[in-house]
This record gives structure tokens, sequence and C-alpha cells, in this order.
């Protein structure tokens, strides 16, 4: 079968595509051919040895799949040959076929297309948990989200609308604000060109937002933090901007604010039935067209090196999917 490898650290540029030998179903394993396998901003950092995970080579990119079992292994229950799924796997799902444990797996309904599927797991798997499991967010409360035209943050605004949130969309420029607008952002904020905490504090009419999303990081974090209202919740889901924030803890005491840690690779391991039921949820949401991912564009699995590199320069408006 054919695999995008990583046999040395670098950029793009540097994947082969090359004959593997075929997968196989350990015991609890099945094995999935793969129709389709999402692309994220840390398979950028993973082929290049920068990111928290770092798999043996060689090894393919892509945590995100979708596909149908062709081979089940011993032990595996509730999944036979032929059934369409969608699974988190952390790497490796740029190849044909994968083997991926059970607890991995969640079935994918005829209506859901693999490509949509395939784009799921990472940025709405992260954002739901973020929002329904970890900040309990309410209709009527405010939700801010930094850095909202980027994959979790498009993600941020579609569900935070579904739970009856009120949006504000935080961006760094107005092309990118206009893209949230269309995908539901109450309000606007470009933080390049006015002050985070002011205006959002303006927003709110000096109350404070409930819940911040934050997938940035950098000096923006203290800002977002600054314009929680009482029993805010400041959601913590990545460092996008390269910088982890120090915050001063006495802004959390004088708020009766809390900062929530929002680490779904562990949730996914630690709670695997609670991920699918989420998992579950999210695919009746697409299918009822409630919620509908954007992917920006496909690749075959030839051109892996040339979707990533569009990751890698900030091009994408939502996802990159490579379709087998």
């Amino acid at each position: 079968m054919k695999a995008v490898l990583c046999k040395s650290f670098g950029p793009p540029e540097t994947l082969v595509l090359e004959d593997v030998p075929a997968a196989t179903a350990g015991e609890g394993e099945v094995v999935i051919r793969v129709r389709a396998a999402g692309l994220n901003f840390f398979d950028t950092l993973i082929i290049e040895n920068k990111y928290q995970f770092k798999p043996q080579l060689p090894f393919s990119p892509s945590g995100e799949i979708a596909g149908d079992i062709t081979a089940v292994g011993a032990g595996v229950t509730g999944f036979k040959v032929g059934d369409r799924v969608m699974a988190y796997i952390g790497w490796n799902g740029a190849r044909e076929e994968v083997a991926a444990p059970v607890s991995r797996l969640v079935p994918l309904p005829a209506s859901i297309d693999y490509e949509v599927a395939a784009g799921l797991s990472v940025t709405y798997g992260t954002t739901l948990h973020a929002l329904k499991d970890r900040a309990r967010l309410q209709p009527g409360e405010t939700l801010a989200v930094l850095g909202a035209a980027g994959g979790t943050g498009q993600a941020a605004i579609e569900l935070g609308k579904q739970f009856g949130a009120r949006v504000i969309a935080c961006a760094s420029s107005d092309e990118k604000l206009a893209f949230c607008r269309e995908l539901g952002a109450d309000e606007l904020v470009n933080y390049e060109r006015e002050s985070l905490k002011d205006r959002l504090k303006e927003l709110t009419d000096g109350k404070g937002v409930d819940v911040v999303y934050d997938p940035v990081g950098g000096a923006l974090s203290e800002q977002a933090l600054r314009s929680t209202g009482w029993y805010g919740r400041f959601l913590v889901i990545g460092f996008a901007g390269g910088e982890i924030p120090k915050i001063p803890l006495n802004l959390v005491l004088l708020k009766s604010c809390d900062i929530v840690g929002v680490f779904w690779g562990a949730y996914l391991d630690r709670e695997p039935h609670r991920n699918r039921e989420n998992m579950e949820l999210l695919l009746d949401w697409c299918a009822s067209g409630r919620v509908q991912p954007q992917i920006d564009r496909t690749f075959p699995l030839d051109q892996a090196a040339e979707a990533l590199n569009v990751l890698a320069k900030r091009q994408a408006k939502g996802k990159i999917i490579l379709k087998l």
C-alpha cells in the first residue's frame, strides 16, 4: 500500500511517497481503508520534530481519518468489516490503510461524507469538549473566541451558536473577521487595531465576557482574562502564537473566575466513551445541517507536501483534507 512517510525530520518537501507493508489488525484493533485524512497545523510541527509527541521514524503525518473497516482483530465487538468509521489516531493517517484501536472508532453514518468526517475530530472534538464539558456554556452567555478564523476558532463560533451563546469573534484582520461573520459570529474585534480588553468590555457593557476560548496564547491571553466577568471561565486551548503566557493570579482572585485547561488528547484516552458520545452528537448536527464544517480544499495523497505547506503558510480557511 502507498504511504506518505517522514523518514527524516524536515519541512514538507522532505516527505516521500512509498510502498509499505499492508496493515494488520492486532488484538482490539481494526484495519481501516482510509478514504480521507485530515491535516492540522501540528502536522507541520511533528514532521520537523517540534511537537510534544515524537513518533518513531518513519511515520506518516495526519491523525484524523475516515474510511471503511476491512479487517477485524481478536476481541473486537461492536464493529465489523464494511462499517464506515472515523477515528483519531495521532499520526500515520496519510496512508491507504491503518490499524486503529477500537476505542478510537466512531461509527460514520452514510449521510456524512468521508472528507467532512476526516476534519471533525481535532477542531470540533476539542471545541465541543471545551464548551460543553469544561466551560458548561449556557444559552445567553457571551463567548469570546480568539484566533477565530483558525480551525478551532471556526469550530468555536459554530458550536457556540449551537449552545445559544452570543459569540464575539476576535482575529487579526478585517478579512479574517469577514469570514467569521459568515460563520455566524455576532460581534467582531480586530485585536491588531484595537485593545482586545477594552473592546470586549465595551461589547458587554462593562460586565465582561462569560467564556474566553483561547487557542492563541501570548500577550492576548492576559488581555482576554482581564475582560472576563464575575465567575467567568477562561479556556486554555493551546498556544498557536508561540508564547506560553504568564498570568498574574490576582486577576483570578479578583474576578472569582476560572482558568480551565482543555487537553482533548488526554480526554480521548481517559474517557473514550464520553468522547464517542460527543462525536456522535457532532455527526448528528452535521447530518441535520446545524453544523457545516468548512473544507478549504482537498489534495490527493501524492500532494501531501503541498497540502501541508498551505497550513504552514497560514493560508487555509477551513480544513485541508487528503482524499484517497
